[in-house]
Parts: structure tokens; C-alpha cells; sequence
């Protein structure tokens, strides 16, 4: 399964559209959402071309190719307008015999890990900064953000195909 993961779409249609359009160049067969879909957030300035109502018209008619979790800024009034489940605090992936545990990172994170085992990966958002660090025990993987990148970093996503593989968004 080619799986493309993304985070902190934060409500950006403009940002949303070239996330869509990158997911139908890659011919992935699900989108991994790694939570902020549709708000911003009290700390984060509004992204380019804020508008949460384009971003659910843009990402409901995908559904079915739709994986996600929660993140800080998402919310049951966020469920309500969303025809996929948004609300799960993490989900456990196999892929390729690899555990892969998912969540935003505003709870599981590498300062506050969930239960892993040895080879397992720990796949965050949340900190809107691309990361792939060994850990000793697992490796923390961070795709960054589709809408507001922080640290100097580029607007970006991941791609696993019997590997994983950051890349930018343009």
C-alpha cells in the first residue's frame, strides 16, 4: 500500500488544494491526516487563503480514501461538518511487518511516548517540523506541515512506499 501522510492542514484551501493535487500525483492509495484539519489554532497565524468551509468541500468527496486522527485544534463541531471520523486519539498501522503508531503529538510524542517495542515508529505532526530520528528503541517520523512549516522548514508531507519518504510540497 503506497500511504501519503500529512499534518496541520489548519483550515489553508490554498495549501489543502496542492496537498490533493501532490496525493493524486503520487497515485497513493490512502491519505494519512495526521489531525488540525480546519482551525488554525489560537498560536498559529492564519495560513494563506484561510477558509475551513473550501477545505471540508475539498476533502469530503475523499472520504473513502481517508485515514486520521485528532489533533489540538480539531473538535466535535469539526466531526459534525466532516463525513470521515476525525476524532480517534491515534491508530495503530502494519505496513510492510512495520507497527506504526499514529497520533497529532499533543499527547504521544517523543517526550511522552506511547508503549513501543523495538523497530516500531512513532508518527507525529503537531510540532509543523519534518523529523526521522532514531530514538534507541524506535524512530520518531514528523512529516511537518502542509500549512504553516516552522523552523525554517518547507511545506511538506511523507510518502511510505515500502519506505518512508519526506517530501516538499509545491
Amino acid at each position: 500500500m503506497k500511504l501519503m501522510i500529512a499534518s496541520d492542514i489548519h483550515g489553508s484551501s490554498y495549501y489543502c488544494r496542492k496537498m490533493i493535487g501532490a496525493f493524486q500525483k503520487e497515485n497513493a492509495d490512502r491519505l494519512l491526516l495526521l489531525g488540525d484539519i480546519l482551525y488554525h489554532g489560537p498560536r498559529n497565524d492564519l495560513p494563506k487563503d484561510y477558509d475551513p468551509k473550501e477545505v471540508i468541500a475539498m476533502l469530503n468527496p475523499m472520504k473513502q480514501k481517508l485515514l486520521c486522527v485528532r489533533g489540538n485544534c480539531d473538535t466535535e463541531v469539526d466531526q459534525m461538518v466532516l463525513e470521515f471520523p476525525i476524532l480517534a486519539d491515534y491508530c495503530l498501522l502494519e505496513l510492510d511487518g512495520q507497527t506504526i503508531f499514529a497520533s497529532h503529538g499533543h499527547h504521544h510524542n517523543p517526550q511522552c511516548p506511547p508503549p513501543l517495542k523495538s523497530g516500531d515508529i512513532l508518527l507525529n505532526g503537531h510540532t509543523h517540523i519534518p523529523a526521522n530520528k532514531d530514538m534507541g528503541t524506535y524512530t520518531y517520523m514528523n512529516p511537518g506541515s502542509v500549512s504553516i512549516p516552522k523552523d525554517g522548514s518547507a511545506h511538506g508531507y511523507m510518502i511510505y512506499d515500502k519506505g518512508f519518504f519526506w517530501k516538499e510540497l509545491v
